[in-house]
């Protein structure tokens, strides 16, 4: 078993001490050294340098964000965000992931000692998901952005949990309306915006989920709306699904498709974890495959895990094109490994081309 060695940067003893307690319990992972700030994290970085760094965003002497760019720019190295459950802690993690950082672990104001605990499993398996990105792909990011998603434990169900699964398939009519449905998680932060920002305003409409906490996905829909020529929202429940338009499912809830007539619209809900995430990808998904059959195009990209696997498939069944992002270009080749793997893809590409896929399948170039 290899050992990950982490690196906690954060100015609360008492978080050092609970994170650091935690982490030491782990028995893959090895406590290096836990600092109250960047720059004693600098000195003690001289004498080794982390497998993953555990760093908080808001600190004295020097912040997290300028202390993490300088890391991507010297020897890019997995971080786990560790930041405040707030508006403003989520603006600020945005430009923590904008700079390189890979998933985000998020704690309260009050409870901090009680919350961590109750979080241990999430925060170990955070840890455990950054030490298998794909370095490579990390030092290409840097200094732009990276990816969200946090691994959490709880017992895995599967979509059946919140859409049970159809007595058999029935494949829907054709329409005029195309949906993209696009599945990523670790590594997915940058991965989308790569791929939105490449698409003109009469893109079809797309759904979008990625694996995020609640409140961070309407500071990251805000930031790629003003970058993309698309609308890109943090979904609403009934939101219709039109060309031009980008919907991300909130973070904490389910988003499912729905058709009415021959236009679709999204459900927000609420609804126990799946695949140990929520919003989960392969609920999504199998709504996807009941409501937009061959009228819809399916992507999963980067991320830890086999969230969308079954769902992609479920989409293929029904007709819909599926489409992978290849293990090159992924930060984490998890989430489509898996659904390569179960027959789910009919092809991979590289995440350049993913825009280009989009517009060509579904007949718009």
């Amino acid at each position: 078993m290899k050992t990950i060695n982490v690196m906690v940067v954060d100015d609360s003893a008492v978080v050092r001490k609970v994170v650091g307690a935690i982490l030491e319990s782990a028995p893959d992972i090895h406590l290096l050294h836990a600092v109250s700030d960047p720059l004693l994290a600098i000195e003690r970085m001289k004498q080794q340098w982390p497998d993953v760094i555990v760093l908080d965003v808001e600190m004295p002497r020097m912040d997290g964000i300028t202390f993490l760019k300088r890391i991507m720019a010297e020897r890019p190295t997995p971080v786990v965000i560790c930041s405040t459950l707030t508006e403003k802690g989520a603006e600020t993690t945005m430009a923590a992931l904008a700079a390189g950082a890979v998933s985000i672990i998020t704690k309260p104001k009050l409870g901090l000692k009680d919350f961590l605990n109750e979080s241990a499993d999430e925060l170990v398996a955070a840890v455990r998901a950054a030490s298998h990105v794909n370095l490579r792909r990390l030092a290409v990011r840097a200094p732009s952005t990276a990816a969200p998603a946090v691994a959490a434990v709880a017992a895995k169900l599967s979509a059946d949990a919140v859409l049970p699964a159809a007595v058999e398939t029935r494949i829907p009519l054709a329409t005029t309306e195309r949906v993209v449905a696009i599945g990523t998680s670790t590594g997915g932060t940058l991965a989308l915006e790569e791929v939105l920002t490449a698409l003109p305003r009469v893109t079809p409409g797309i759904v979008i989920v990625q694996h995020m906490p609640e409140k961070f996905t309407a500071a990251f829909a805000e930031r790629l709306n003003k970058l993309c020529q698309v609308e890109v929202k943090e979904a609403r429940h009934g939101d219709r699904v039109h060309p031009g338009r980008a919907l991300i499912a909130p973070g904490g809830r389910h988003m499912l498709l729905r058709r009415d007539g021959a236009n679709y619209h999204v459900d927000v809900i609420d609804g126990p974890l799946v695949n140990r995430h929520r919003p989960s990808v392969d609920v999504l998904f199998r709504s996807v495959a009941r409501q937009a059959g061959a009228n819809a195009l399916g992507i999963i990209m980067t991320g830890m895990g086999d969230d969308g696997a079954s769902g992609l498939l479920e989409m293929r069944k029904a007709g819909a094109r599926t489409v992978a992002q290849d293990e090159e270009s992924c930060v984490v080749y998890g989430m489509p490994k898996e659904a390569v793997k179960r027959g789910a893809v009919e092809k991979s590409v590289p995440l350049q081309a993913i825009g280009r896929e989009i517009l060509q399948q579904l007949g718009l170039r």
